[in-house]
């Protein structure tokens, strides 16, 4: 197998890779050779960075990337190996099978044995291998005969195995941000060799945001969206190609929402929404809502949500919240979607400009410890059950004080627990009212007549 990073590159007659290089899309030519020419990525890249000082003194073992589609886990995956003077393998998840394993794995071993050259094997979609496969890989990455660097979009803690994530650094890739696509934007049109510097092309600022937009920190979708205005655009007389916004409309097409409905961004996605309705600002629960109903996430799955957060996190400084959630997952239910969008919103933003107050969460929690682990709390004679044969005999009942007998509805007795233990009611909504409630009912009950 040639070598990707020989020093002497043969013609493209000689090598069909430099052929399929040339006639490849943007995003596939344009990646990046050198540390100094990658885009994005720069809470590990920076100089300074962990990732980037472990390259530049050659320190790495194996890595996992871990991140989203096109933010260049390949790309890196390849610099590193330029960088640190390795060989380099590539196998796919999807395709390679155990036999291709110990091919590689075994000329990796010869290769250092032989000349010293130690070799960077990359596996994309490293999660599609089933657990013999990822177990192939294991010695080899214990004794350092490869290095491995596995790309994948999906949480390495869920999907590979424990062993091999304890034996590698798991670094997580961000989407890019619009700056940097930006950049990477500017970097393609300038170039004339792997990028679109040879065609005179004037990208409209208003289409620049929408494709940056559009790619949702996916540089691959950028430069592709890109590459495909920039050509089926024909040029004016003067030979310039004018890309504007109905342009980058057509070529991009409709925005892709990047989401899973089982795995990070679902999760991740429900727990903003949820924490941006806890923190009452309207305005990210909504566009958090809007990403999941565009995206198809079972709006009864967000119904029930909001239900649990009225309970948890509203309360009773509120508690019209909880028949607004539960309101709002029977209208779901009943009208369905897409119109269940407007009830699910009406819901996120009452709970959003709530009053806040997680006293009922707190206090039947604080009661259930004290249920499991606390000394246990007999039932006091006053409140037991008289009203069966033989209750009166055991003296059940005796001395209780019939609440509406007392001036407020409040008898001085007391129910088994001492107050302000388990509730602890907050200033927030309606919530003070309870507090002030409690406290009048405390006087009355020092100042009630003993009977």
């Amino acid at each position: 197998m040639n070598d990707l990073f020989a020093s002497t590159e043969p013609s493209a007659a000689e090598n069909p890779r430099a052929t399929v290089q040339a006639n490849a899309p943007l995003a596939a030519r344009f990646r990046p050779r050198t540390l100094e020419e990658y885009i994005g990525q720069s809470h590990l890249l920076a100089p300074g960075k962990p990732l980037r000082r472990l390259i530049e003194a050659d320190r790495l073992t194996s890595l996992i990337l871990f991140g989203p589609p096109g933010v260049g886990k390949t790309s890196l995956a390849e610099v590193i190996a330029r960088r640190t003077s390795c060989h380099f393998e590539r196998l796919n998840g999807v395709e390679a099978a155990v036999a291709d394993l110990r091919r590689v794995l075994a000329a990796a071993v010869t290769r250092l044995k032989v000349n010293g050259q130690r070799t960077v094997l990359f596996i994309d979609e490293i999660h599609r291998f089933n657990k013999a496969q990822q177990d192939v890989l294991l010695p080899d990455v214990e004794a350092g005969s490869v290095r491995l660097i596995g790309a994948t979009t999906h949480n390495p803690s869920f999907y590979i195995n424990g062993p091999l994530v304890s034996r590698s650094q798991i670094f997580q890739l961000e989407p890019l941000s619009s700056a940097e696509l930006s950049t990477l934007i500017d970097a393609a049109l300038a170039d004339p060799d792997r990028g679109l510097g040879k065609y005179k092309i004037d990208l409209h600022a208003e289409a620049r945001a929408h494709l940056i937009a559009t790619a949702e920190g996916d540089a691959r979708r950028a430069l592709n969206g890109l590459e495909i205005a920039a050509l089926t655009t024909p040029a004016d007389q003067q030979g310039v190609v004018h890309i504007d916004t109905a342009t980058i409309e057509e070529c991009v097409q409709k925005k892709r929402v990047l989401y899973d409905k089982d795995e990070d961004q679902h999760y991740d996605t429900i727990s903003a929404f949820i924490k941006s309705v806890r923190g009452s600002d309207p305005d990210s629960a909504l566009y958090w809502l809007a990403k999941m109903i565009e995206a198809g996430e079972d709006p009864r799955f967000i119904a029930r949500r909001l239900i649990i957060l009225a309970s948890e996190d509203i309360g009773l400084a509120d508690p019209q919240g909880l028949i607004v959630a539960v309101a709002a997952l029977h209208a779901v239910e009943f009208i369905g979607m897409p119109e269940g969008k407007i009830p699910l919103a009406e819901a996120t933003l009452y709970l959003a400009c709530a009053p806040k107050s997680n006293s009922s969460v707190a206090g039947i929690g604080n009661a259930l410890e004290a249920v499991q682990k606390g000394e246990v709390v007999q039932v006091p004679i006053h409140l037991r059950d008289a009203h069966y044969a033989g209750a009166k005999r055991l003296g059940h009942g005796a001395g209780y004080q019939y609440s509406h007998d007392f001036p407020g509805g409040i008898a001085p007795q007391r129910y088994g627990i001492a107050p302000g233990r388990f509730f602890q009611p907050t200033d927030h909504g309606y919530e003070a009212r309870i507090k002030a409630r409690l406290a009048e009912w405390e006087k009355l009950r020092a100042d009630a007549p003993k009977k």
